[in-house]
């Protein structure tokens, strides 16, 4: 099967897109508004993009409280959604007005990063605290904007709880980070395999 986007065939229900990009991971974004309310939600259009500097982004399809709260304070956090926390993440991806914590929604403790005014989720195994360094509209081949806005953050301070660590590294195995699929689907890293680069030249 071939088709050009925007001319699915009959037999595909739904657009595959995203569950061919997947497993996606969760940028579960913390931040709190200019009055001081609290916002979390999670976003699948989510990457570590950079590592010198370490840079994550996440895509937000209109201008919701994520966003705005970013770009207005200029900070955010990203936190690990762990299996452990799956009901709790999904508590927080309800549309919900501004003035709604999803903190308090989702069962979740809010605390303030060490470097950023922004939450972070105490529960999560780990968390980022970022700076926004670039809010940029996304644009197609025609030139028509998206209705997406990249948000690109520098990461300026890591939390990990002790637990997680095993070996001097996160232990993925307990944390289980969960990822996106396409529709409605979800997964998570329990099944965790170490794969090394092949040296050049392979023999």
């Amino acid at each position: 099967m071939f088709y050009e986007t925007g001319q699915r065939p009959p037999l595909l229900k739904h657009d595959p897109f995203k569950a061919i990009v997947s497993p996606r991971p969760i940028g579960w974004i913390g931040t709190k508004s200019k009055a001081g309310a609290l916002n979390l939600a999670p976003y699948s259009f989510f990457a570590a993009i950079a590592d010198r500097p370490p840079l994550v982004m996440f895509s937000s399809s209109g201008r919701k409280d994520s966003q705005r709260n970013a770009e207005e304070t200029g900070v955010f956090t990203t936190n690990l959604a762990g299996r452990a926390l799956l009901d709790a993440m999904n508590l927080s991806s309800a549309s919900a007005p501004p003035e709604i914590d999803e903190f308090a929604l989702a069962g979740l403790t809010p605390v303030t990063g060490q470097l950023v005014d922004a939450p972070v989720v105490a529960e999560a195994y780990a968390a980022l605290e970022c700076r926004v360094v670039e809010v940029k509209r996304l644009v197609g081949l025609d030139g028509i904007e998206s209705e997406n806005t990249m948000i690109i953050g520098q990461v300026v301070g890591v939390h990990i709880r002790d637990e997680a660590i095993k070996n001097g590294r996160i232990d993925m195995g307990l944390v289980r980070p969960l990822g996106r699929l396409g529709y409605m689907d979800y997964c998570d890293a329990g099944d965790v395999f170490e794969l090394f680069r092949p040296n050049w030249p392979i023999t």
